[in-house]
């Protein structure tokens, strides 16, 4: 699905005004670089793609999908840029050696963003 799925996820941004500069992933998420303008919030630009999205994906492969509910977002410098493309590029590759779910946790308390797992994996 996501030699299919990561243009569509472009065209979305692309008719909405902002832009996705890249877009890697496994069989159960996704990351995507996005590039916005001052008008369109976070929120907004998650909701479009993520509404525009399933839509496509349940008419297109007849399934039952669905994003789950909450996402993360970080902002990241142009200087991180090419360093951001190239961990999206390698997900399965990483992936194959940490999970989502640890590798998510490593990087919030790195970082020293407080959590609460009950609210992240839901």
């Amino acid at each position: 699905m996501a030699p299919r799925l990561h243009p569509y996820l472009a065209g979305i941004a692309k008719e909405n005004h902002f832009r996705i500069l890249a877009t890697g992933g496994i069989a159960d998420h996704i990351h995507s670089i996005f590039s916005l303008p001052t008008t369109i919030p976070i929120a907004k630009a998650v909701q479009l793609v993520k509404g525009g999205s399933s839509k496509w994906i349940n008419e297109t492969f007849n399934i039952d999908f669905a994003w789950q509910e909450g996402f993360g977002a970080f902002s990241i410098s142009i200087s991180g840029l090419q360093d951001t493309r190239n961990y999206l590029a390698n997900q399965g590759q990483h992936h194959a050696a940490t999970t989502f779910q640890d590798e998510y946790r490593a990087f919030l308390e790195r970082h020293g963003i407080e959590y609460d797992e009950r609210y992240v994996w839901g």
